[in-house]
């Protein structure tokens, strides 16, 4: 397996190099939005610590992400007022991955709505709007 990165995107925003807007955070993990949102509310889940994705994952690295992973969902959910969730993560880049850092994505979904396409830049006020949204009905 190839070693993690110390330079890739979501450690530069851990390390408070690149901004981030927080929804919501803990000891070993991170939640923050994707800058390029699919879905309204579209928030990525990370652990505090190295590690490239799924397949080199630590039991306590993935017990701690999905312990927020379902906190998380379950407030974007509320925040808005969506009928479920898609939960994504990708490994290595012949399954899709792109950031070399363990990640989940959470889409908040409305029956026949699809996601949005991938790659597209979002309006960052609309994303902090979201953001603050989520991390209000955690509380």
């Amino acid at each position: 397996m190839t070693a993690y990165d110390t330079d890739n995107i979501f450690a530069k925003i851990l390390r408070g190099e690149i901004p981030s807007f927080t929804v919501y955070e803990d000891d070993e993990t991170y939640c923050f939005m994707d800058i390029m949102p699919r879905s309204d509310g579209h928030c990525l889940v990370i652990p505090k610590t190295p590690c490239r994705n799924i397949l080199d994952a630590t039991p306590a690295q993935l017990a701690a992400c999905m312990a927020t992973v379902s906190k998380v969902a379950n407030a974007a959910k509320v925040a808005f007022n969506a009928d479920g969730i898609t939960l994504q993560q990708f490994s290595e880049a012949a399954g899709g991955q792109e950031v070399f850092h363990l990640h989940f994505h959470i889409h908040p979904r409305h029956d026949g709505l699809p996601l949005r396409p991938a790659g597209v830049m979002g309006d960052m006020e609309v994303i902090k709007g979201h953001a603050a949204a989520i991390a209000a009905a955690l509380t």
